[in-house]
């Protein structure tokens, strides 16, 4: 355990202290538009351990590694047209891309889970994009939550879930987006890997393509496909029209709840609250209905982090 977990504050004296923490291979959450990321040097097996261990998170799951800008992904990965596409019209933002490896690369084979692709993003967060330069190299970054529970949106999530063991974390407020990062495997035929922030209609017509849509049992080849995630300690109901015995209800639209996703039924909204809101429930110790969710644009990612959320616990 590490005696303390500093709070830093979102300053240049911050980011710097942050930067250091990194270059040394320790372990720092930081903010990005999506989730809080739990950030460690790619190149630095060592400290991609760390993030393995603070997390308790299965070492077949690959990590995404967090650059600066599309020149410095293209240092670590083969690029190509459809890569060139959707950076130019997503990044900085929500979306990873998987690509093959360049020889030479330096990324731990931590990262890759050993395989031969890095999944890589430029996050569109300010304060992501400051610490990242100020690194000048690629960090691989989940979302700074012990794996498979629900992810953080706010410093306190992190501190909740990690303190005691991480160096730091970069505190800048809420995460505007709420939701991972929509996840493309671009190594063959284009494939939706994970539903996220960038919805799959709007690649598909940049990309002017159907993607293949990755299916339970298929193999692991990027970050956040293990079925149960995102988990509350109580059990979860989907679909929920009402409540049933001691269940507490997650709502979405005008409906009457415990707790309400977006009252005006805007899936934006319902992104950017969803991890806050299990989180708040959570505490109540008592199961968690939530209403349904339409499964479209923004709402497909939701409903793909409910579903995980209800799934039996891997053992």
């Amino acid at each position: 355990m590490i005696p303390t977990t500093l709070e830093l504050t979102a300053d240049p004296n911050g980011i710097a202290r942050a930067a250091d923490l990194l270059r040394q291979g320790l372990l720092v959450a930081f903010p990005t538009e999506t989730v809080y990321g739990l950030g460690g040097d790619a190149r630095d097996g060592e400290a991609v351990a760390r993030i393995y261990e603070a997390k308790g998170r299965p070492s077949f799951n690959p990590l995404i590694a967090h650059v600066a800008s599309v020149e410095a992904a293209q240092r670590f990965v083969q690029w190509s047209d459809q890569a060139e596409r959707l950076a130019n019209a997503f990044w900085p933002g929500p979306l990873t891309l998987v690509l093959p490896l360049k020889p030479g690369h330096g990324v731990s084979s931590l990262v890759t889970a050993g395989l031969d692709t890095l999944a890589v993003r430029v996050p569109a967060h300010p304060t992501a994009r400051a610490l990242l330069a100020a690194v000048d190299g690629p960090v691989a970054a989940p979302s700074a939550n012990p794996s498979g529970q629900i992810s953080p949106t706010t410093a306190t999530h992190v501190h909740a879930g990690l303190g005691g063991r991480i160096a730091a974390v970069l505190d800048d407020g809420p995460c505007g987006v709420g939701l991972e990062s929509t996840i493309v495997g671009l190594t063959g035929e284009p494939s939706l890997l994970r539903p996220g922030g960038v919805a799959l209609e709007k690649i598909e017509t940049v990309l002017n393509t159907r993607l293949h849509l990755h299916k339970a049992g298929d193999m692991l080849t990027a970050p956040g496909q293990l079925q149960s995630h995102y988990a509350p300690d109580a059990p979860v109901r989907l679909n929920a029209e009402t409540v049933q015995g001691d269940e507490v209800l997650l709502g979405f639209g005008p409906v009457i709840c415990d707790m309400n996703l977006s009252e005006t039924s805007s899936l934006t909204e319902a992104a950017a609250n969803l991890f806050a809101a299990l989180h708040s429930l959570n505490k109540t110790g008592r199961p968690i209905a939530i209403s349904p969710i339409p499964d479209h644009g923004l709402g497909a990612a939701i409903n793909d982090r409910l579903r995980r959320a209800a799934a039996p616990r891997d053992s």
